[in-house]
């Protein structure tokens, strides 16, 4: 397989970027407290009112601050390590690299549309161009026919947990769209924001995503082991988001009960659980096919 110069050089501007966004997210303070407005929509929004985020609400704001800590503690570091473990010719550091690119891709194409805008605008922009880049450079550079005949994970299990995967988000995502139609009102949670951008992007493209590998998978084509891997690694990353970001909200005095608090962070544990358990054994037959 071919190991173009630029891709490095792309991930490594991922790097940078993402821990000047990270580190000035996480870290950044100014005074200032949360305060009510009235959005367009005759609605009553609470916005986060301190920090790189005071533009959000304090629900996004907050959650932000844990996929900070998350992006600088974790994602940055598996970036690096993916990235050393495609320099050495592994088919595994490869493979790996494309996931958590994968995750970087997903996380600022969210900011850099989702966000409200602040001064790091541009530098979501930029991390955007570089992961998605630096993903689709992966992708078209992978030899795909090295992952046909692995026998690990077996087929069936990982094709059920793509189904599952997507079935969820269509679910999770979907009900409180149709029900807001329905209703002829916004969707929760939209408040002071235009549009729901989590909910297009895993609408459009993450849950079509996992039905098409599950059933590339069942056939046995290598792409749909190829295709499993972003997915997976993202379910895997997004479960410490999704705790951290809930401690955080939490934290900020966003009025949870104990059932939205648990359900979620469950959830997402139990998913990001077994997204690694096939992953690792997908990364191990990988490693010996190289």
């Amino acid at each position: 397989m071919t190991r173009p110069i630029a891709l490095p050089i792309l991930v490594g501007s991922v790097v940078l970027f993402a821990l000047i966004a990270s580190v000035v997210g996480l870290f950044s303070r100014s005074s200032g407290t949360p305060y009510s407005t009235t959005t367009l929509r005759g609605q009553t929004a609470q916005i986060y009112g301190q920090g790189l985020y005071r533009f959000d609400t304090v629900f996004f704001g907050a959650g932000f601050k844990g996929q900070d800590a998350v992006i600088l503690f974790l994602g940055v570091p598996l970036l690096i390590i993916a990235l050393l473990w495609y320099s050495r010719g592994s088919t595994a550091g490869h493979l790996l690299l494309l996931g958590v690119l994968a995750y970087f891709l997903y996380v600022y194409a969210s900011m850099a549309v989702g966000a409200a805008y602040n001064s790091l605008f541009l530098i979501y922009v930029a991390a955007f161009a570089a992961s998605l880049y630096g993903f689709v450079l992966s992708f078209s550079t992978f030899d795909i026919q090295s992952l046909a005949g692995l026998s690990s994970p077996p087929r069936a299990p990982l094709a059920a947990f793509m189904i599952f995967a997507g079935v969820v988000t269509l679910g999770v995502w979907g009900a409180p769209l149709v029900t807001a139609l329905l209703s002829r009102s916004a969707p929760d949670r939209i408040d002071t924001y235009t549009t729901m951008v989590t909910y297009a992007i895993d609408l459009a493209v993450i849950t079509p995503a996992t039905f098409l590998c599950a059933a590339l998978v069942f056939r046995g084509d290598p792409l749909g082991y190829f295709i499993a891997v972003p997915l997976l690694t993202l379910i895997i990353l997004l479960a410490p988001q999704i705790v951290l970001s809930t401690v955080f909200q939490r934290a900020a005095g966003v009025p949870f009960s104990v059932g939205e608090m648990i359900g979620p962070i469950a959830g997402f544990v139990i998913l990001g659980a077994v997204a690694a358990g096939l992953l690792v054994p997908l990364l191990r037959a990988s490693a010996h096919a190289t």
